[in-house]
């Protein structure tokens, strides 16, 4: 089997869409595909599920795309956005002692093991626990049978992961592209990218760095996440040259991994 289905479970920036305590257009608005979890996604194959970040709304996130099995995590980083879900793996190996694998860098495996120290430490019987085991990642590694390339990118002044495979890059947090990530990006065809927004963003592509940054790696198909309320969903497609597009929860792409 030579592709798999790649599912946007959230394309929104950190504080999701709506917007607590805010009344703006797209916070109000009844187009759901301006209703934006926070940014993560499902790859689908061979029978097999693997997630990218768990954010505050995963459990919500795989009922909706009624997946009833896991495989495998990567994580980009430990920001709350893309992690504070971790504790509801628990719920995909209860009954079981299989565990399941998360990936990420070393610093976001020591994080995790600080944090979410609970799930090491002894304690008390009775009560569920994520039956997890972390593994630091520098090089490709074989992730649910799939070829998974890191790719070290910019958040900012932290060095974070985004996601090769096959033939999609999958980056949903990036200030700064270094020249040997970009190496690493040549010859995709589809890549998703961090757009958080029209205004210059610190640790994050602004929508006109994001289609510059598209543009220099030259895939055939650009799909923008990480949105947050300056976008409605209809007029940024608009806006977008050709090629690009703007991701929505629960959208699908077809990807390939010859």
């Amino acid at each position: 089997m030579n592709s798999f289905t790649f599912t946007f479970l959230g394309s929104g920036t950190s504080t999701g869409i709506p917007m607590l305590a805010c009344d703006c257009e797209t916070c109000t608005s009844s187009d759901p595909r301006d209703q934006r979890y926070r940014s993560s996604a499902l790859i689908s194959w061979a029978g097999k599920n693997i997630v990218i970040d768990t954010t505050p709304e995963f459990r919500l996130q795989m009922l909706r795309a009624k997946a009833r099995t896991l495989d495998a995590v990567l994580l980009t980083h430990s920001h709350a956005d893309h992690i504070n879900g971790l504790d509801d793996l628990r719920q995909f190996t209860f009954g079981s002692s299989r565990r399941i694998p998360v990936y990420g860098n070393p610093e976001t495996m020591d994080w995790i093991r600080q944090h979410y120290n609970y799930i090491w430490e002894p304690r008390q019987v009775g009560g569920g626990l994520p039956k997890i085991t972390l593994n630091p990642v520098h090089s490709p590694f074989e992730c649910a049978g799939l070829t998974v390339t890191p790719i070290p990118v910019l958040h900012g002044i932290i060095t974070i992961y985004g996601y090769r495979i096959g033939n999609l890059a999958y980056i949903s947090d990036v200030s700064a592209i270094p020249e040997d990530s970009m190496e690493q990006l040549r010859g995709i065809d589809i890549l998703v990218l961090d757009a958080v927004r029209y205004r210059r963003h610190a640790t994050h592509f602004h929508l006109e760095a994001a289609i510059q940054a598209a543009q220099a790696i030259g895939p055939k198909q650009t799909v923008f996440t990480h949105l947050n309320h300056d976008f409605r969903h209809r007029r940024l497609v608009d806006e977008l040259p050709d090629g690009m597009t703007a991701a929505y929860d629960g959208m699908q792409l077809e990807g390939r991994l010859d």
